[in-house]
């Protein structure tokens, strides 16, 4: 199994990757998401640390258990070789109603098969009411004209 685009990158390809994960991670599909790392990709998500395809699964499968209505925006911030930085952030809900925005960092590391070997994330989550919500669009990938991070002032 392979992932286009491959290692090493230029800014065509840095960004092509970089939305690729973010319309990946707006499925909400933990399967699909795991499906892009490596059968012994290496995880950092805030204080967890996971290693492999099976644990990223059912991460993502308990993350969007609690964090309802997710919406991902991913910001190319610089690239190098096999290496892509990122920025996001998301606004989810709270099966108790509670809306928030997370703020984050990535970096990644990939292998030549464009399978991402490794990941590790700092985020930071901040309590929004709903009226102060900015990504609205309908669940699934952001639509193509939907402003970015830099375009909303993130």
């Amino acid at each position: 199994m392979s992932r286009a685009p491959f290692p090493p990158f230029d800014r065509v390809s840095a960004n092509a990757k970089v939305r690729a994960a973010e319309n990946a991670w707006n499925s909400r599909d933990p399967a699909k998401v795991a499906a892009a790392y490596t059968p012994d990709s290496a995880w950092r998500n805030r204080s967890e640390f996971l290693t492999g395809r099976a644990e990223i699964e059912a991460f993502l499968t308990r993350k969007w258990l609690t964090e309802l209505d997710y919406r991902l925006i991913k910001e190319l911030w610089s690239f190098d070789g096999a290496r892509i930085a990122v920025r996001f952030a998301y606004e989810a809900v709270t099966p108790e109603g509670q809306w928030f925005r997370a703020y984050g960092n990535e970096n990644w590391e990939f292998a030549p098969d464009g399978l991402m070997a490794v990941r590790r994330a700092s985020i930071n989550d901040r309590p929004i009411d709903e009226a102060d919500r900015l990504f609205r669009w309908p669940l699934g990938p952001r639509p193509e004209n939907h402003p970015g991070l830099s375009e909303l002032g993130l």
